[in-house]
């Protein structure tokens, strides 16, 4: 018999009810208040009372209520129809609501219940199989979609019964397995709680290659590896949303998926109607066709926020057990633990720093570790690579959610005002910035062999230039011109021939916007070159007149078909400077 309950107090969209029954830490349980019923989540259980968090507004609620608790956490459905669509942190389809906004207690199905998709099935009838073997395709643009075996299932199963390839509903059967319990149907869809990991692999080794994302300052000094973890701190205005739209553009993925937790409604408008209209580089299809967003603006309640990011990280999960390479962005992971903080602060639990939940780091850093490359059953790989952003408080980097989250993530792009405001897009900081993957021998043989041996050894050799740069520059501010030898100013002019050349990049030009890497290699070869040799020149004036002409050249290359006769024609005129002035 299904446990229910009556409300016994209210504080904002924290509830405290009475049961007759047991419950569950986080159980989904449903509010009967004037002719709706509101969902709710079950966030804490003490004896015979449990508080949960309702993700919609509590306005007429009050105490007496009833409470029907459903035995089951929450759960998005899973199935051909994800990518090209849009929904809320509940995974109600925002393109099928019937207003600008949702009303309350109104949940849309997430899947076309009426669509028909081609199945091709791959499997045999008694075949033995296992939660996550793929019985069949179907196409979900031009990605192939895997129907598979339920997470859920646990044990082996035989196949009795598989349908033969045609057109089907995502409800309609297409496999009978035999298994411990009997026979038991499968569709198309599945259903899975968000928090709780997909762990139907085999096995998840370490990265081994790193992810191209097109974007110089990530993928010469920083990169990222494919299954790997990153997150990009910045002041407000410093081009978070920018890098990310970039990299989501631009990356090595199959599918993408964004993540708007508690963003501004500026902000994920831009995303519903710029996304649609991307194409994709790659393919040179639109890019929506393999994306999905996620959007809880930050005038949504505090828990359909908190539950955004996790409905995002099972959908990638999902794709990822399809052997398919996926892409999570997600901005902001601050607003989601402003959202835990929120109902920390009403639970009246323990505050840690900053009001933030004394377990804060943990919660972090299990959700980060759902990312990841994985070996599937069958012998595919899969990954899912995750890149949140942070909004830390006046841009203070040392604040707990950053703290935290550099614990998680192997890699650090730091946003910084000061470049911001010089107009230098990307304003990621090279000397604050990290990547540990380059500390992997497996990333390091990686480079070595598709880049250029050595690869690493000249990464660290460009970041030395651009650290003794910013020294000399300091000592100029602070002695003058005059007041320090020619060295210094040739050693600030290297650096800042780096910053122009490498670090800097127009996302909004046609051919500077995605930089592969052999193109990378490329230029940072013929910076590295030039910033090795010795320079003579008579006064500071004519060092930076000469390496201004010379970084105006790099940029028109940079603008220029690589290996065009309009790139050869700058690279010589930067060799006949570097032969004038170089020794």
């Amino acid at each position: 018999m299904a446990t229910s309950g009556i409300i016994t107090g209210i504080v904002s969209n924290l509830v405290t009810v009475s049961c007759d029954g047991p419950v569950s830490q986080n159980e989904i349980c449903y509010i009967s208040t004037q002719g709706t019923k509101l969902m709710a989540e079950v966030i804490k259980v003490n004896g015979r009372y449990a508080s949960i968090q309702v993700f919609e507004s509590t306005r007429g609620v009050k105490n007496g209520d009833r409470v029907e608790f459903t035995d089951k956490m929450l759960e998005v459905t899973l199935g051909p129809g994800l990518l090209s669509s849009c929904y809320d942190g509940l995974q109600n389809d925002l393109t099928t609501m019937t207003g600008v906004f949702l009303k309350r207690g109104e949940y849309t199905p997430a899947l076309d219940s009426e669509k028909k998709w081609a199945f091709t099935p791959e499997a045999s009838v008694g075949d033995t199989v296992e939660a996550a073997d793929w019985l069949g395709e179907v196409k979900e643009g031009w990605l192939p979609h895997k129907i598979m075996v339920p997470f859920s299932f646990k044990g082996e199963y035989t196949i009795k019964w598989l349908a033969p390839a045609g057109e089907y509903t995502v409800n309609d059967k297409i496999a009978t397995l035999t298994g411990e319990e009997g026979d038991v149907d499968v569709t198309m869809c599945q259903k899975w709680p968000v928090k709780v990991a997909i762990k139907c692999y085999k096995e998840k080794p370490r990265p081994e290659r790193i992810m191209e994302t097109g974007v110089r300052v990530i993928d010469t000094l920083n990169p990222i590896a494919e299954g790997g973890t990153g997150f990009i701190p910045g002041p407000f205005g410093c081009g978070k949303t920018v890098l990310q739209h970039a990299i989501a553009k631009q990356g090595d993925a199959d599918v993408i998926v964004m993540a708007a937790c508690g963003e501004r409604a500026n902000e994920v408008v831009e995303i519903f109607t710029e996304f649609p209209e991307l194409i994709d580089p790659h393919t040179g299809r639109h890019l929506m066709e393999r994306t999905t967003i996620i959007c809880n603006t930050s005038n949504m309640p505090v828990a359909a926020r908190e539950a955004s990011v996790y409905t995002a990280m099972t959908i990638c999960e999902y794709y990822r057990a399809m052997g398919l390479k996926v892409l999570l962005l997600a901005d902001s992971t601050s607003r989601w633990a402003q959202a835990l903080r929120e109902m920390s602060n009403r639970m009246e639990e323990l505050p840690g720093a900053d009001a933030f939940p004394v377990d804060l780091s943990a919660i972090i850093s299990n959700f980060y570790a759902r990312a990841g490359m994985v070996v599937l059953n069958n012998g595919k790989r899969g990954s899912v690579t995750f890149i949140g952003t942070v909004s830390p408080a006046g841009g203070n980097l040392k604040e707990p959610v950053t703290e935290s989250t550099k614990k998680a993530a192997r890699c650090f792009y730091a946003l910084e005002q000061n470049r911001a405001d010089k107009k230098r897009y990307p304003s990621v900081n090279p000397i604050d910035s990290y990547s540990k993957y380059l500390e992997y021998p497996e990333i390091a043989d990686y480079l070595d062999k598709t880049v250029e041996h050595g690869w690493v050894e000249k990464v660290n050799r460009t970041k030395n230039i651009i650290r003794k740069g910013k020294d000399a520059a300091d000592q100029i501010n602070i002695l003058g011109d005059d007041g320090v030898p020619m060295s210094y100013h040739e050693m600030f002019w290297k650096s800042e021939l780096v910053d122009f050349v490498i670090l800097q990049q127009d996302a909004f030009d046609a051919i500077d916007a995605l930089c592969p890497l052999e193109r990378q290699r490329y230029m940072l070869d013929m910076v590295l070159d030039i910033c090795a040799k010795e320079f003579e020149f008579e006064d500071f004036e004519e060092c930076a007149a000469k390496f201004k002409e010379m970084i105006n050249f790099f940029r028109q290359m940079n603008y220029s078909e690589f290996k065009s006769a309009q790139f050869e024609i700058y690279k010589a005129e930067i060799e006949k400077l570097v032969e004038q002035y170089g020794k």
